[in-house]
């Protein structure tokens, strides 16, 4: 049974019933298999797929068994849960998913939010401001904020509303300075110089300025959310701040430990991504004033996109050039971040373990690590981590009316997953 909040987690009771397909499968990523996947699952399956899991998918017709299976008590609010009901893959001859195009129902909403971001950073510090605005305007495409915006709108609809509040404008203004905040101080604490093909805050202006300018954002982007006065959104906010920390803290205590389990991952994984996401959207759907079962239902849809976008960004650091990713390739790696399809390589390589164990301190190690994952199976595990968390995604929407908006919601799962096919 899924909680209905992801404050007082309990970890260490119980370790994670493996969420991950554990067979050889190079199945591509189909981006329309998981739509058609979730449409029939709706018409056939109990709403309750939290004691179910995924336990092998095959090759072009990836048909899956499922089991009984307890839900694991350390995850965050249902983080390890799994699909039920048969996955089968469609070729679709459709273009790939423009992220323009996916938020073009959302775009006077975002020009709006562009307009007013620098000015709510507050122009009274001309130091912060330029901080905000190196990592304001550095090619972001603000998911986050669309996010809030196409959940505002889709659940708007279920109650009749028609236009946005101001809450709901705010709201994704909050989300998108705690965002950037959490990126400057994500770039100093991993010495990074480089983000999305640009220099970092605290590589223009130094450490003291970019740790300034995070606080500073943080502490803004809270008097603004203690400003919405609602309670209930007040403390789902609030929790994400505190879940940024942790999620550093289990990074930096589990540098180069080979024996990490995907359970500790996922965990890391929902407090640094996924519960950001998931309170944008439980956020927004609050201030349409639905029912809580369906803002429930948006909050798991934020926390299942939130884990799929992780994984598939920890695998592009191994499949992606560095001009691609906008820093070095297989820099997680390099630093001791032992991220998805590291772990799952680990399985199958003895001798990545000695060499990640080693800190790589010989030359060429760092390369040599890199191929070990890719031929050791980890990539196409990952795959399937990142595809079985689109598919859970994919169903929380079911309880929107079909729509532009609905459609959108889709589409970024379909995107995000398009970015590995």
């Amino acid at each position: 049974m899924m909680s209905m909040t992801c404050h007082n987690l309990d970890f260490g009771r119980a370790k994670l019933d493996l969420v991950a397909c554990g067979c050889s499968s190079n199945a591509s990523i189909d981006r329309y298999s998981v739509r058609n996947y979730a449409k029939s699952v709706s018409k056939s399956c109990n709403r309750d797929y939290g004691s179910r899991r995924l336990v092998c998918c095959r090759r072009d017709i990836a048909r899956c068994r499922v089991s009984p299976t307890k839900t694991p008590e350390t995850l965050p609010a249902g983080v390890a849960e799994g699909p039920t009901g048969l996955l089968k893959l469609k070729k679709d001859p459709r273009e790939s998913i423009s992220i323009t195009n996916l938020f073009e129902v959302v775009a006077d909403d975002l020009q709006t939010l562009n307009q007013n971001l620098q000015s709510i950073v507050g122009a009274e510090n001309p130091v912060l401001m330029s901080a905000a605005e190196q990592i304001f305007g550095a090619g972001g495409k603000r998911m986050r904020p669309a996010l809030v915006f196409l959940v505002s709108r889709a659940t708007a609809e279920v109650v009749g509303m028609k236009e946005l509040t101001t809450e709901h404008r705010r709201l994704a203004e909050i989300i998108e300075m705690i965002h950037t905040a959490s990126l400057i101080h994500d770039d100093v604490l991993d010495e990074s110089d480089m983000r999305r093909g640009k220099e970092t805050v605290h590589q223009l202006y130094g450490t003291r300025v970019a740790v300034l300018a995070g606080d500073f954002m943080f502490a803004q982007s809270s008097w603004y959310l203690a400003n919405l006065e609602n309670i209930e959104v007040i403390k789902l906010i609030s929790q994400v701040i505190k879940d940024f920390a942790s999620g550093e803290i289990k990074q930096a205590s589990s540098l180069f430990d080979c024996d990490v389990e995907l359970e500790e991952y996922l965990i890391k994984s929902y407090y640094k991504t996924a519960s950001l996401i998931a309170a944008s959207t439980k956020g927004a759907a609050i201030f349409s004033g639905v029912d809580s079962s369906v803002s429930m239902q948006m909050y798991d849809y934020g926390k299942n996109l939130g884990l799929s976008f992780q994984v598939v960004d920890d695998i592009l650091d191994f499949t992606q050039s560095a001009e691609q990713l906008g820093k070095p390739a297989g820099s997680d790696l390099a630093k001791g971040n032992l991220t998805a399809p590291v772990i799952f390589a680990l399985e199958q390589s003895p001798k990545l373990r000695e060499i990640i164990e080693s800190e790589f301190c010989e030359s060429g190690s760092i390369d040599e690590a890199i191929e070990l994952v890719k031929s050791s199976g980890g990539i196409e595990r990952a795959q399937e981590l990142a595809k079985e968390k689109a598919d859970l995604a994919i169903q929380n929407l079911r309880c929107l009316p079909q729509g532009s908006y609905q459609s959108a919601l889709e589409e970024m799962v379909l995107y995000n997953l398009e970015r590995i096919h």
